[in-house]
């Protein structure tokens, strides 16, 4: 039997590589129903009639022999028969853990139906109940039972090449709370992103839940919970596992970029401003939302009108996301040439206990920044009334806050106010579509954390943006996956900020939209990851040269879910 594999053009030993375009993996040479059983290797019915005398796969699949092409529109007529997204959820992670082609195929041609399904809002239902939905192990599970052994459990894992990890504690799921290791579908839908939206090829991907306990008395009470049995432990304990934990997975994985997800705000902020200098490491909840909301932010300018320094920013919310928004448009208003401070004096927090500032006492480190001289303001309605800003920004978790009489406020003050309702999922949203754009009488510039259908108004169609981390962290991943980047920048996201925004189209524009189609993401983040590996070479973070740098060899390095031919 030959067991090599032909692509390209090139001919491979099969125990040696599988080529996936021009990206190769390693993986173990398979025959028979092992082949069947490993989701890199199987393609179920598409095995053509020499594949299946060759790797021992005759009378192990019913006869006929079925395209790529076939398969999806079973993976369609099966989804459109289930009765909610909860469902269809279920039925795509398990197409995933057994053809992660035919899966990636599926969702790259239809983002717009299934990302919905595979991440916010249903991964949200899918990680409440993770322990009674499990049918298979993905991902590894770290726990404090683990300590000082960390880097053997990294050794489990059967690829060796990765190339991202997506990790939680799954203290602070979406704006869900405590779920403890049940946040694992967190981690395994933003890489199911990675390799969807910016071509991370699947076996470059390793998702990760480290488990310290969980507060959450209703899992602590559910026999069929999953993790530890004790609520969280926090202090050194916390501190070293997440440490070990770090160390360990850049010595075992030494190209791998680690991004934190879903942690509780205190400890995002010590982890990030810990290793951000130390290790190949970012932050979504605090930079990559800030980045995807400073994409809007230019967009909508472009609408409205006026400069970045004619814009006064209202936040509800002043945890991860919402500083992490403030200290982006900080930035770039120093690239325009204002001092930190006077760029600072354009961001105004509002928290639980009304606007952050410097009358207040007891504020967390965090808020600090965005503590301006000023009386105390009780409520947000009341911030708007005396601060009369130009945006504001939902970070919030509260569903509903921005209510009628809000937005009328802002309709009020400004032409072209810009709401943005960035709250996950969408029962948390401060507004929804319909109600920023019927309380401002059309004239809001509206963007959103969770998907809204279009509204019609006055007969007049409007396409609310959603301003989905999507566009931001699969590129910069992309970016610094190409170029080896030894560390993540701040200003690579706030590059990837401006590349989304010129990337809406002029058509989009006009339409209203604030953000590129969906459909365009891979272009979008191939792009981004152009710009983030221009900064890291300018920035002395990679060894690549200028000249190795183009937007074909980035798009020639990303995985696309075709069949390889087996030989």
């Amino acid at each position: 039997m030959s067991s090599r594999v032909h692509t390209n053009g090139k001919w491979r030993n099969l125990h040696e590589t599988i080529a996936v375009k021009s990206k190769s993996v390693t993986v173990p040479m398979q025959r028979g129903v092992k082949v069947l059983h490993d989701p890199v290797l199987n393609k179920g019915t598409a095995f053509t009639e020499e594949e299946r005398d060759r790797l021992g796969l005759r009378g192990l699949l019913p006869p006929r022999v079925l395209t790529q092409d076939h398969q999806k529109r079973r993976v369609l007529e099966n989804l459109n028969v289930k009765p909610n997204d909860l469902e269809r959820y279920i039925y795509l992670v398990a197409l995933q853990d057994r053809n992660e082609n035919l899966f990636y195929r599926t969702v790259i041609d239809h983002l717009e139906e299934t990302m919905p399904i595979i991440y916010t809002p249903t991964v949200g239902k899918a990680c409440q109940s993770y322990g009674h939905l499990f049918r298979q192990s993905r991902g590894l599970y770290i726990s404090l039972q683990d300590q000082g052994r960390v880097r053997q459990i990294l050794h489990n894992w059967p690829h060796h090449n990765v190339r991202v990890i997506v990790v939680t504690d799954g203290e602070r799921i979406l704006g869900l709370g405590d779920l403890g290791v049940y946040g694992m579908g967190i981690p395994i839908g933003k890489l199911s992103l990675y390799t969807a939206c910016a071509g991370i090829h699947p076996t470059q991907c390793l998702p990760i839940v480290i488990d310290v306990g969980t507060n959450n008395r209703t899992l602590l009470n559910d026999d069929l919970y999953l993790g530890l049995l004790h609520e969280r432990v926090q202090g050194d304990r916390y501190e070293e596992l997440l440490t070990e934990f770090i160390h360990a997975a850049q010595e075992v994985f030494p190209d791998v970029l680690i991004q934190l997800e879903d942690f509780a705000t205190d400890n995002a902020f010590h982890l990030l401003h810990t290793f951000k200098d130390k290790a190949c490491l970012f932050d979504d909840d605090i930079q990559g939302t800030a980045s995807v909301a400073l994409a809007g932010i230019f967009s909508a300018m472009k609408i409205s009108g006026g400069a970045l320094v004619d814009q006064r920013f209202l936040f509800l919310g002043a945890g991860e996301a919402g500083v992490g928004i403030a200290d982006i448009i900080c930035a770039a208003l120093v690239e325009e040439g204002l001092t930190l401070e006077d760029a600072r004096r354009h961001c105004w927090l509002v928290d639980s206990r009304g606007l952050v500032c410097s009358e207040r006492e007891h504020l967390a480190h965090h808020k600090l920044p965005y503590a301006h001289e000023h009386q105390r303001v009780d409520t947000f309605e009341e911030a708007i009334d005396i601060l009369k800003p130009t945006a504001i920004i939902g970070v919030s978790g509260q569903g509903g806050k921005f209510t009628k009489e809000v937005l009328q406020k802002m309709a009020s003050l400004r032409d072209r106010p810009i709401i943005f309702a960035l709250s996950n999922p969408t029962d948390n949203s401060e507004c929804t579509a319909e109600e920023a754009y019927r309380w401002t009488d059309g004239r809001a510039i509206f963007a959103s954390g969770s998907p809204f259908n279009p509204v019609t108004l006055n007969g007049k169609t409007y396409y609310p943006g959603q301003g989905n981390n999507v566009y931001i962290f699969p590129g910069v991943g992309l970016g610094v996956a190409f170029c080896k980047a030894r560390r993540v920048t701040d200003h690579m996201f706030l590059e990837a900020a401006r590349m989304v925004s010129h990337m809406v189209s002029r058509e989009e524009m006009e339409a209203g939209r604030i953000y590129p189609a969906l459909t365009r993401i891979r272009e979008v983040s191939a792009r981004i990851a152009e710009a983030v590996t221009r900064v890291a070479i300018d920035q002395g973070l990679t060894r690549m040269a200028e000249d190795d740098l183009s937007l074909a060899a980035i798009k020639e390095f990303m995985y696309s879910p075709e069949y390889t031919e087996y030989m």
